[in-house]
């Protein structure tokens, strides 16, 4: 199989594709910037949301495109909303070298689209189109319309993944991308201050290891055209406040944090657990890693790659 990953530098597209090679399939990679974690796959440099639409600069034929490269920050967005723009722009261009090729296509969306919710679980019908709590959510509502509606036009076979809060290796480049796991991580092993921004908030938090594995049987399933046309939840499926989540970090490097808790921002979500019963029936996705178990993987990790010093 030959796989094009696009935002192929970044933590799922670097797990997704040294997996997909570990077990022979062929990966080649588009991104704006060069993969910091290995040089291992092929990664072409290249502005997605810039040149002509549809064109890309990579040759041959594909088996399916993992369409993950996008902005992926809410506040940020909040702040730079261009930025969401460009993730629509991303999408478009992907879609328009899908539609030309006859590419099948794999859609890297996120649990923002159902906006903020107090639902006990979240599953896939939920989701409010008319409504966006922030620029980021609606990037992701206008890619996930965009699929559908390529879907329907032109017979292009999709699947579109709901991503929820993912973590573990390669995803401490906080000079890139402040993320909150390993950013609290490094903060409280260094007895720095942290500021939580939602005492209450609830989230899906998943493991690494789960969504790729999720994200490969859904390749294999679309290839093989067994499940065409879905929208699904990748996640644990288990939602865990951002107490617990200081509480499982501070364990795990036995340091005591230094914690404020502020209101939740602008644009955030404050609470999603994910239905994951499609995943389970379609893909036979199993997740087995809850953040109890996923936090101090994380944490070891980081320290064999000698990120977290005090």
């Amino acid at each position: 199989m030959r796989v094009l990953i696009t935002g192929s530098s970044g933590l799922i597209g670097t797990n997704v594709g040294l997996a997909l090679q570990k077990r022979g399939d062929s990966v080649v990679g588009i991104d704006k910037r060069a993969n910091s974690w290995t040089d291992r796959i092929e990664t072409v440099t290249f502005d997605l949301s810039a040149g002509r639409t549809g064109e890309l600069p990579v040759s041959g034929t594909f088996d399916v495109v993992l369409h993950l490269a996008a902005y992926a920050k809410v506040f940020e967005l909040v702040e730079h909303p261009d930025r969401a723009l460009e993730n629509v722009q991303m999408c478009f261009n992907v879609l328009e070298f899908c539609r030309k090729s006859q590419t099948p296509i794999i859609f890297g969306s996120s649990r923002e689209v159902y906006g903020d919710i107090h639902r006990h679980v979240t599953e896939e019908t939920a989701a409010d189109f008319v409504v966006a709590e922030s620029p980021y959510s609606a990037s992701k509502i206008s890619g996930e319309a965009f699929i559908y509606s390529y879907g329907k036009c032109y017979a292009l076979p999709y699947l579109v993944f709901r991503f929820s809060n993912v973590y573990g290796r390669f995803d401490c480049d906080l000079e890139r991308m402040e993320r909150v796991i390993p950013l609290f991580m490094r903060k409280i092993v260094r007895g720095e201050p942290i500021v939580v921004f939602g005492r209450e908030k609830v989230l899906d938090f998943t493991y690494i290891d789960d969504c790729a594995q999720g994200v490969m049987k859904g390749i294999d399933a679309l290839v093989s055209r067994t499940v065409n046309q879905q929208t699904i939840n990748l996640a644990y499926g288990q939602g865990s406040t951002l107490v617990d989540l200081v509480n499982l970090i501070s364990l795990a490097l036995r340091k005591e944090p230094n914690v404020r808790y502020e209101p939740a921002r602008s644009g955030e979500v404050t609470r999603y657990v994910a239905e994951i019963a499609k995943a389970r029936r379609l893909l036979g996705y199993e997740p087995t890693t809850p953040l109890t178990a996923g936090v101090p993987k994380a944490v070891r990790w980081q320290q064999e790659i000698g990120v977290l010093s005090e």
